[in-house]
């Protein structure tokens, strides 16, 4: 994992902490949540104020994450918002973090500025003992406050200034008043700069958990269902109708189709499907290179058609679809029939723009795990799983990669693979159908043969 970690792939963009104030502050906050303290003088922190160096000194990688259900925070800076989400054990915890220092950024900024808010994402179950824990996850609600407890403390100061304002005695209570002046000595004048966090509960349906082997969870979609990536049979009785193993292509395709979730590339609006499709066959190249001890020589596309020529027969048959299809949008001719059985088929595909989105790209992702691009950007937690078994040419292929065509311009390859960026606030509204949404991703064809 050096490798990835110099080059900027793993515990990129994380914050800084090195000077005596914030790292007091900091371990005040950490004394709040965990009853620990650290002894570094200087560390990186991720979105939650994670930091992988305390981490290791404490031998605990989930030290701010107990039985990684309601992941606590500490929050140094607002700038956090821009740093990634280490160790996440649930898909929403990264966007309600971000969404909640959005939504309270000049609050957040001015308690920042004199002290650490330490808090939690709540969401009132407490362990996942079973899957169908899962199922009572509806709402996260954000708690939060400093150490020196200025929020309570300000909502306990506003509600005796009201008290003061409506009580017909309230001019002439010594102790109101005495107990006002000595919160307002801690709160500062809550009536000019209100202390209060106005946006902190969120509506939860669909999201991805790292518990019992990897499950997704559809329910505000049309046809609800869920996605075990570990034991199928393992996840017993679920508050859903229909439960699917990763392994079942067919059913996943069909709910994928039925809810209008995934679009094929080549017919996604702005998309340059043939640059995309060539860079998926190009990854599909290396694995069964290195796979079966070929030399990718530099690894640029000349090399790889080089290494095409030397398999053959033995081609993938992944990589025979995309070319299948490539030679479609490049040339015309005759329209690849590619159905869910097809190995190539989910490499194909993307997510439609919605609030659904980055989940749905999570999921293909998995189900299409040699495009190495779209795992490191969509499902980093599998990605570095994978990466500690891969061979070392494959390793120091991707590495490079991903630092030459990925690490320079993030939000352009996104953009160009995936849409645009869904706004923080309003989630997109689904395009209008077309065709291709009608007839499903392969024609008549392939819904039929399903």
């Amino acid at each position: 994992m050096k490798r990835l970690i110099e080059k900027g792939l793993m515990f990129g963009n994380l914050i800084r902490v090195d000077s005596p104030a914030l790292v007091d502050r900091y371990n005040r906050a950490l004394r709040h949540l965990a009853g620990k303290t650290t002894a570094l003088s200087e560390f990186h922190i991720d979105l939650s104020g994670y930091s992988p160096e305390i981490g290791d000194e404490l031998e605990d990688p989930l030290y701010l994450n107990p039985n990684g259900c309601n992941r606590q925070f500490i929050l140094l800076s607002t700038e956090q918002k821009d740093a990634p989400l280490l160790n996440a054990q649930f898909s929403m915890s990264r966007s309600i973090l971000r969404r909640f220092i959005n939504d309270n950024a000049a609050q957040l900024f001015s308690l920042t500025a004199r002290d650490a808010v330490a808090g939690e994402l709540e969401n009132s179950v407490y362990e996942m003992s079973t899957p169908a824990r899962l199922f009572d996850i509806r709402r996260i609600t954000v708690v939060a406050d400093t150490t020196g407890n200025h929020i309570a403390e300000a909502e306990k100061l506003a509600a005796l200034i009201e008290r003061f304002r409506t009580e017909p005695d309230g001019w002439w209570d010594d102790v109101l008043i005495a107990e006002m002046i000595g919160l307002a000595k801690k709160t500062g004048d809550v009536m000019r700069n209100p202390v209060r966090l106005t946006s902190t509960s969120y509506e939860i349906e669909d999201f991805w958990t790292a518990h019992f082997g990897g499950v997704y969870v559809f329910r505000s979609v049309a046809h609800p269902a869920a996605i075990a990536a570990g034991d199928r049979a393992a996840m017993g009785g679920l508050a859903i109708k229909y439960v699917f193993a990763m392994a079942q292509h067919n059913e996943i395709a069909k709910f994928l189709e039925l809810n209008g979730l995934a679009e094929p590339i080549v017919a996604a609006r702005g998309a340059d499907s043939a640059a995309i499709l060539r860079q998926k066959m190009d990854f599909i190249l290396v694995e069964a290179a290195t796979r079966l001890g070929l030399e990718t020589g530099a690894g640029d596309r000349t090399a790889l058609r080089g290494v095409a020529q030397k398999l053959g027969a033995a081609l993938p048959e992944a990589f025979l679809g995309l070319a299948a299809l490539l030679r479609w949008v490049e040339t015309g001719g005759q329209w690849p029939r590619i159905d869910s059985r097809h190995p190539a088929y989910f490499y194909t595909l993307r997510a439609t723009q919605g609030p659904n989105r980055d989940l749905v790209n999570m999921l293909l992702a998995e189900l299409a795990p040699l495009d190495l691009r779209q795992l490191f950007i969509c499902h980093k937690e599998l990605f570095y799983r994978l990466y500690q078994t891969w061979p070392e040419p494959k390793r120091a292929y991707v590495a490079d990669f991903l630092e030459r065509e990925y690490q320079i311009d993030k939000a352009g390859a996104r953009a160009a693979l995936f849409g645009a960026e869904p706004g923080m606030d309003d989630p997109p509204a689904r395009p209008a159908r077309d065709i291709v949404d009608m007839v499903g991703p392969w024609g008549a064809i392939a819904r039929g043969r399903q």
